[in-house]
């Protein structure tokens, strides 16, 4: 059973192997030099040791060398990998950021169906259909549909109608 205690100093979680007790070591966290106390003294709790991986990192003495003959000090390795891959993939850059590398600046036109009907005969198709082909494919980002109420002011009621909005190059 591993004997746990924190630093005097800075609080930080300690652990080490009973046989240790009464050792001085330098504390990782914060460098001052602490001594391991005794397993059954105050404010020390016992823990199982667990398996390598899971278990707490063994406190060492301070001139470096472990004074537990049966515990030796464990070495940790950067692991290798044979691709050079990116473990992280970078975001896309903002579509600001894309414009202003193109000298080109984002524009934004918003299409209400509203104004495209005329005596009766709804015309927000094409409308929208010939927008999209007088900026071309090369320039068009997104197009987005959008809900929205209004007051009409003969009636003075609430109407909902849509729109989409155009977010291109130009």
């Amino acid at each position: 059973m591993d004997i746990i205690f924190n630093c005097p100093f800075c609080d930080q979680e300690l652990a080490a192997d009973p046989v240790d007790s009464g050792t001085e070591i330098e504390c990782p966290s914060c460098s001052k030099t602490i001594k391991i106390p005794a397993a059954g003294g105050t404010d020390v709790r016992s823990a199982p040791v667990a398996t390598a991986a899971a278990s707490p990192e063994p406190v060492a003495p301070a001139g470096g060398a472990s004074t537990s003959p049966h515990r030796p000090m464990k070495e940790f390795t950067v692991p290798q990998r044979a691709t050079s891959e990116s473990l992280i993939q970078k975001p896309n850059r903002p579509l600001d950021v894309a414009a202003k590398d193109t000298g080109r600046h984002l524009r934004v036109k918003t299409i209400k169906h509203g104004d495209c009907v005329e005596v009766g005969k709804d015309k927000f198709d094409e409308v929208t259909t010939e927008f999209l082909a007088k900026i071309g494919d090369d320039n068009f980002v997104s197009i987005t549909p959008v809900s929205y109420t209004h007051v009409d002011i003969g009636t003075q009621k609430f109407i909902s109608d849509f729109a989409v909005v155009i977010v291109y190059k130009g």
